[in-house]
């Protein structure tokens, strides 16, 4: 007990007095989070308009897909990755294995999934409510597609919250992708893994309270900007 309460008294020292090493993985983590929530984002979201609204041959298939990929295992995901970046995998010419940019392509592999498939679901919701009255006005297809976005862009901004939840609560793949190298690569998961691992309980918990207080965060926005979009409604 004694041990524990003098680490979490170590861990609120470290995060009131801003420890610059925890500084400096707090910042990366943010980095590689937000980077690959954005560019989640750019993909995803389109993709999700174009299933929501085409009848593209194997629609259905692709829905089932990206639903399906929503669950893929981040070790998996983080193997792959780490075999097209290696030196004999087909991208090792890049040299970005074990770096912070391979740490992004990692999180963004597995954000992907979830903001298109809610992305999907927003926009398929949305076009059976408007379709008719779009219809009538002789809306073209580009022209509803960019309406229904405009209309649903509370509900996409919890869309991208959650992608960004995705991402930074991510561990396996990053560690296998980003390989955990101090000053370069360590971010909060795997520093939390790594400390943990050996003992030095302070650093951890410091950086469990942060990513704690992140989740809560954009748990919080989540929960008010849903609020806000079903009293719009």
């Amino acid at each position: 007990m004694t041990n524990f309460t003098d680490s979490m008294m170590i861990a609120f020292h470290l995060v009131t007095h801003a420890d610059s090493d925890l500084l400096e993985i707090v910042g990366l983590s943010l980095y590689v989070s937000l980077t690959a929530t954005f560019l989640a984002a750019l993909l995803g979201m389109p993709l999700g308009v174009i299933l929501a609204l085409t009848t593209l041959p194997g629609r259905r298939m692709m829905i089932v897909i990206v639903n399906a990929a929503m669950g893929l295992p981040p070790v998996v995901v983080g193997l792959f990755i780490y075999l097209i970046l290696s030196r004999s995998g087909p991208l090792g010419v890049l040299g970005l294995l074990y770096t912070p940019t391979a740490m992004v392509v990692a999180q963004t592999v597995l954000a992907l999934p979830i903001v298109a498939a809610l992305t999907r679901q927003v926009t398929e919701d949305m076009w059976a409510e408007y379709r008719e009255q779009l219809l009538s006005f002789g809306v073209r297809p580009r022209q509803a597609a960019t309406t229904l976005l405009w209309e649903a862009r509370s509900s996409l901004i919890v869309v991208a919250l959650a992608g960004f939840g995705r991402a930074s609560a991510e561990v396996g793949a990053v560690m296998i992708v980003g390989g955990n190298i101090d000053h370069y690569t360590r971010v909060m998961t795997t520093t939390i893994a790594l400390e943990t691992s050996k003992g030095n309980l302070s650093l951890a918990l410091a950086l469990g309270l942060i990513l704690l207080f992140i989740a809560l965060g954009v748990n919080s926005v989540v929960a008010a900007l849903s609020s806000s979009a079903r009293a719009s409604l």
